[in-house]
């Protein structure tokens, strides 16, 4: 949330709960210059008073923005629109409250700034770097001069990555609501047909590419460039063997992408899986796949196919099982896996989420 000298907000920290007190606070801190870390938890005691009313706690980083405190804001905000990787590193607390405040723009050649000794800068360097990586954000703790075996020092660590993509094979109606719903959720649509009279500007006008190509090899030309990762989501929606079946023997191959679905009825599925084993495809490769793509959320438009096929994306991403939140128990929020080893050669820097739940 920013809050501008002459009062005015833009964005939101918690969807209501204590925007408030907040911008109180920023007001604050706009006048003394000074960086705050706030807590925001519930309270049962006063009705009134500042909680989170859905459980759980806030933390909020309150900080002054100017061209003498962020510099590197301009370039940042460069990096974001052209796509270019940028992490920003800032000290959150420290037992230097001298200190607090203290960031470092970190991108994968080079780093802007200090967190007040070269020790701190390598190793919050370092793990910026594996969040950036990853797409991550977080809290880390050091000691207070950046010991991995240590507390005290407090960094957050914000990334921005370029937007994850999203290949649509198949320029038919469904695809363009998939792409739709795709630009919606964040990623960079790119929709490939073969057929020049299907794929065009005018039928997709929310997608960031639209190629025409055989799917397959538009498909292992990406992969040679690099520009498929663990994030990517490939969408199938052609449901014609000729396309499909090639595409699929390329996608299941790959080793790490982030979904696989593919269009057609359980009998285009079930000649699809067979053609498949026929090309060399075992059965682990086979369980990737995604099919019939989408969630069972009764859809029949392809408006309704879209956010079926969203809702299956999203799912699988943070460990969802797309059951009504009212006939579940437990926490709402799914957390995201996470990989050890984060903090360094020896891993042994005290990784955590912070204790922040927004709305819930």
């Amino acid at each position: 949330m920013v809050v501008a000298p002459d009062g005015t907000v833009s964005g939101s920290v918690s969807g209501g709960c204590v925007e408030g007190a907040v911008y109180e606070l920023a007001a604050e801190v706009i006048q003394t210059g000074i960086p705050v870390l706030e807590r925001y938890g519930v309270s049962d005691d006063d009705a009134f008073a500042v909680g989170l009313t859905c459980g759980g706690i806030l933390d909020v980083f309150v900080e002054p923005i100017s061209r003498t405190t962020f510099p590197q804001l301009d370039t940042v905000a460069e990096d974001i629109e052209s796509h270019r990787p940028a992490a920003i590193a800032t000290v959150i607390a420290h037992p230097d409250p001298r200190r607090v405040g203290g960031r470092i723009v970190v991108r994968p050649e080079a780093v802007e700034g200090s967190l007040g000794s070269k020790r701190a800068d390598a190793a919050v360097t370092d793990d910026a770097r594996g969040f950036l990586a990853n797409g991550r954000d977080g809290v880390l703790t050091y000691g207070p001069d950046g010991q991995r075996r240590g507390e005290g020092m407090e960094v957050f660590i914000a990334s921005f990555a370029p937007r994850p993509r999203m290949l649509v094979f198949g320029a038919i109606d469904f695809a363009a609501a998939v792409a739709r719903q795709g630009s919606f959720l964040g990623y960079h649509v790119t929709v490939c047909d073969a057929r020049p009279m299907f794929a065009t500007r005018t039928r997709f006008p929310t997608a960031d590419e639209v190629v025409v190509d055989w799917p397959h090899r538009y498909l292992a030309a990406q992969v040679d460039t690099g520009t498929i990762d663990r994030h990517t989501v490939i969408c199938v929606l052609t449901h014609d063997p000729k396309f499909d079946v090639p595409l699929l023997e390329v996608a299941l191959r790959l080793p790490d992408v982030a979904y696989i679905g593919a269009m057609g009825s359980r009998r285009t599925h079930a000649d699809r899986l067979a053609r498949l084993r026929e090309a060399g495809l075992a059965e682990s490769e086979l369980a990737r796949l995604a099919s019939p793509i989408g969630l069972d959320l009764g859809a029949r438009t392809p408006a309704e196919t879209a956010v079926s096929i969203a809702a299956e994306i999203v799912a699988r991403r943070w460990g969802g099982g797309g059951r009504p939140l009212g006939d579940i128990q437990g926490r709402i929020h799914h957390e995201q896996g996470f990989d050890d080893g984060e903090g360094g050669p020896d891993g042994d820097a005290d990784t955590e989420l912070s204790d922040s739940l927004t709305g819930y």
